[in-house]
């Protein structure tokens, strides 16, 4: 008996169903003559669904806006949204059913890197425009022209921090954690270290883990003999929490940084004190928003009852980059709405101004924010490209 591994057998799944539905792509004039017919892809259920939720309720408080203010050029989003369970797999069902079945002209996906790189190719391929809000790893948009990126790029955040270590910290000796399995983290901590050790900075040991663990101890006590200024971790809340309350017993009381992937009311309620006195990049601050931000907050709060982090903010700036480019686009389809994306028109966000630069990731500031001992977070700094 011929026995088919995992890998392959997913891909002839993929390759039957665009087989099965040759010919349902719609590439040349439109057949939605009454809706713009939008696809979202969210990572709603398993270890993302802070992120995929948080990032969803933003969407929708964008889309709600718009369906009720009338839509763009006479015509209603119709937005059809599917759970990635926060799987690679998943994601590219998804992604393939989005665009065969439901015919979606555009998709606007709110899941982490790893995902979004499977997605992308069958995106690509099929001339569908694909809109990563979260997926932060440079190769996302690598994979082909109708590819764009809203949020932070690893190579930008992973900069961001070295810089506020050595400039406004003035540390130099770092150690890294980071999660070996996760192109988001191996991104972060790659480019931290590059620009750590070219202005100076050392790195004095670097460690790794698999999200999922839950003793971090042997790595931590190796970090601790060598007695370093500060512990970058470029991860996930869920892990980062408990690195970081290993850390404190073990009597590692130096900063922790990291990265958006902090971005999570979870952070404070797994991690606690321990994360006290820690900096993280991230998206906005709510510290010193702008009144299209203010007004953002508070319909936010009216709606799900509590403060937006991050992911919801890119949420609905997606929509809002959306809605520009339906707008301005020369055709009602796909290849219209791919070219008003590609076109660097700046639009006004909530947190600014934003473009597109010439490889389709967008053009956005980075602030770094501090946790406080309430677990409040504190803005220090906005960093720009």
């Amino acid at each position: 008996m011929i026995r088919l591994n995992r890998p392959l057998k997913f891909l002839l799944l993929i390759s039957f169903n665009a087989i099965f539905f040759t010919g349902c792509v719609q590439k040349g004039p439109s057949v939605h003559s009454d809706t713009w017919v939008i696809g979202e892809i969210a990572s709603m259920t398993g270890i993302e669904a802070t992120y995929g939720l948080a990032a969803h309720q933003g969407i929708m408080l964008a889309v709600d806006a718009v369906n009720s203010a009338g839509g763009v050029r006479g015509k209603k989003l119709k937005w059809i949204t599917l759970d990635s369970q926060g799987k690679p797999d998943e994601s590219a069902r998804a992604v393939t059913r989005l665009i065969f079945q439901d015919h979606a002209q555009v998709i606007l996906t709110g899941v982490i890197s790893s995902n979004a790189l499977a997605m992308a190719p069958i995106a690509q391929e099929n001339k569908i425009p694909l809109i990563a809000a979260i997926a932060t790893h440079p190769k996302v948009t690598q994979l082909g022209n109708f590819i764009f990126r809203i949020c932070l790029m690893d190579s930008f955040q992973g900069n961001v921090m070295a810089r506020f270590a050595l400039d406004h910290l003035k540390l130099k000796k770092i150690a890294i954690l980071r999660d070996i399995k996760s192109d988001y983290s191996v991104g972060l901590a790659d480019t931290f270290t590059t620009v750590l050790k070219g202005g100076g900075g050392e790195i004095v040991l670097e460690q790794s883990y698999s999200a999922g663990d839950i003793d971090f101890r042997s790595q931590l006590t190796a970090i601790r003999a060598r007695k370093p200024d500060a512990l970058y971790l470029p991860g996930y809340y869920t892990d980062v929490s408990l690195i970081a309350r290993q850390a404190r017993e073990l009597g590692l009381d130096i900063p922790l940084l990291g990265g958006d992937g902090w971005d999570s009311p979870k952070l404070k309620e797994i991690g606690g004190q321990a994360l006290s006195g820690s900096y993280f990049s991230g998206f906005y601050s709510s510290a010193s928003p702008t009144v299209k931000l203010k007004d953002f907050i508070a319909s936010y709060q009216k709606k799900y009852h509590e403060l937006p982090e991050g992911l919801a903010v890119m949420g609905y700036e997606g929509v809002q980059i959306l809605v520009d480019a339906l707008e301005r686009a020369p055709q009602s389809n796909s290849i219209g709405i791919r070219e008003a994306l590609a076109a660097n028109h700046p639009v006004e966000t909530l947190t600014g101004r934003i473009s597109m630069d010439q490889n389709r990731n967008a053009l956005r500031s980075a602030v770094v924010l501090k946790i406080e001992k309430s677990g409040n977070l504190k803005y220090e700094v906005t960093v720009s490209p």
